[in-house]
């Protein structure tokens, strides 16, 4: 592609390029990236310019971890409320968790409907996971052939009776077969015969939730998901990890060549059990938010690459769910709009730079799930964009959320980093919290 086709051009004092942040103009053909030239490069004639000044230009991030809930539980959430909160919180790329909805991406049949729904709804590119359980062993193959990007299961139960967990036969059975096409098995890993063992108790105290759900659960469920990745030779994802503990025994798999990636999620990472009021079952997430100290081992294992990326993990539900009683209320943490400042706030405290968290939100999780176009501002990529102002603050009001129930963690929290606008294949599709009617486009793997 030439220059004569550019018809736009991004120009910022600081551009998050793959090579690091510098002034830059980045020129744009048919919704692709062409180049990343000079900040005083001439705009070629017929290209409009726009010039962002010191805001920063980020790539769009990448959000791989997101419950939608649509069809079947759309008053939870739905894939216009969902994407039109990724998108005004900077990501231009979600994929959809297979279960929370009705049909659970079960089968093709059910993916089918999936994309039926979402395809005039979609603010954001969406893709999706298919789930793995006990009885979809056969559905797996043709669903990685119908473009999942892979496959969702749980250890313990997931809190839905339409999507069972698998035991540690079916785990090696659907693991097996997936390793067999070459494809991905992320994981919910927390041991069920931990859970059972732990003291459940109800009531409004975070303390006893916190206690219901050990790091052991997590710790023990990741060390045998590395037995069987190592058996197997199969390629394995841990989704949202919360224990610090379990670091070691990752960095050491993949020492030895075992497949394994990990996530963490903000919430893990910016918020702490000291802080939960009783009775705020906003905090509410399995597994759960712990304790200071094994956050500063979560951001250690970011700073050395055991943990690859950061993902919102958006579990939302109705406002009547979140009881005051931790056992009963409804687990999930509503973030999506807000992961990037949320984390942008805490890793500038700590040192990092936003080229950090474009590779744990953006260039990261891009990879995980194969999406080769997305997660860099480099030419041959879509021309997928967030502006931050990252110096301003704002305080989180639920009322000016988009998704569908405004529930959040973070209500009154004062965040650094005011998303400006977001740009989606070379168009503006949010601003200064206004969108556009929706062009996101339904993605399939390696498409």
């Amino acid at each position: 592609m030439s220059g004569a086709d550019v018809n736009l051009v991004l120009r910022s004092t600081r551009v998050v390029t793959p090579e690091g942040t510098r002034p830059a103009a980045v020129t744009i053909a048919g919704g692709t990236i062409d180049a990343v030239l000079a900040y005083d490069t001439e705009v070629p004639a017929g290209a409009r310019l726009e010039d962002f000044g010191d805001d920063v230009l980020l790539p769009g991030l990448v959000d791989t971890h997101v419950h939608v809930n649509d069809p079947g539980r759309t008053e939870w959430e739905g894939f216009w409320t969902a994407t039109r909160a990724a998108a005004a919180g900077g990501i231009t790329t979600l994929l959809d968790m297979p279960l929370n909805s009705l049909p659970p991406t079960t089968t093709v049949d059910h993916l089918r409907t999936k994309r039926q729904v979402a395809a005039a709804k979609a603010h954001v590119d969406t893709g999706f996971w298919g789930g793995a359980v006990p009885a979809n062993v056969k559905d797996l193959r043709p669903l990685h052939e119908a473009g999942v990007f892979g496959f969702k299961c749980f250890l313990s139960p997931s809190g839905v009776e339409e999507f069972p967990e698998l035991d540690q036969e079916q785990l090696a059975r659907s693991m097996a077969e997936i390793a067999g096409f070459g494809g991905l098995l992320i994981v919910h890993a927390e041991d069920p015969r931990h859970l059972a063992a732990a003291p459940q108790r109800s009531g409004p105290a975070y303390a006893d939730f916190l206690a219901s759900r050990p790091r052991d659960a997590e710790n023990t469920a990741i060390e045998g998901l590395i037995a069987h990745a190592r058996r197997l030779n199969a390629r394995v994802h841990v989704l949202h990890l919360s224990s610090g503990d379990a670091l070691p025994l990752i960095a050491a798999a993949r020492r030895d060549g075992v497949r394994v990636t990990v996530e963490s999620c903000p919430h893990f990472l910016t918020l702490t059990a000291e802080e939960v009021p009783d009775g705020a079952t906003e905090f509410k997430c399995c597994p759960p938010i712990r304790e200071a100290a094994n956050q500063d081992a979560l951001w250690d294992g970011l700073a050395d690459g055991t943990i690859d990326c950061i993902v919102s993990d958006h579990s939302p539900c109705t406002t009547d769910l979140k009881t005051p009683d931790f056992a009963s209320a409804w687990g999930g943490i509503s973030s999506l709009q807000l992961g990037l400042p949320a984390i942008w706030t805490e890793a500038r405290r700590r040192g990092h730079s936003l080229d950090d968290v474009a590779r744990w939100m953006s260039a990261a999780p891009a990879a995980l799930a194969g999406l080769t176009r997305k997660g860099a501002i480099e030419a041959g990529r879509d021309a997928d964009f967030a502006v931050l102002a990252p110096d301003e603050t704002f305080t989180v009001d639920p009322a000016e959320l988009f998704h569908r129930n405004q529930v959040t963690a973070y209500a009154g929290r004062t965040l650094h980093g005011v998303v400006k606008s977001t740009w989606l294949r070379g168009r503006r599709i949010a601003a200064d919290g206004v969108l556009t009617e929706p062009t996101g486009r339904l993605l399939e793997r390696n498409h």
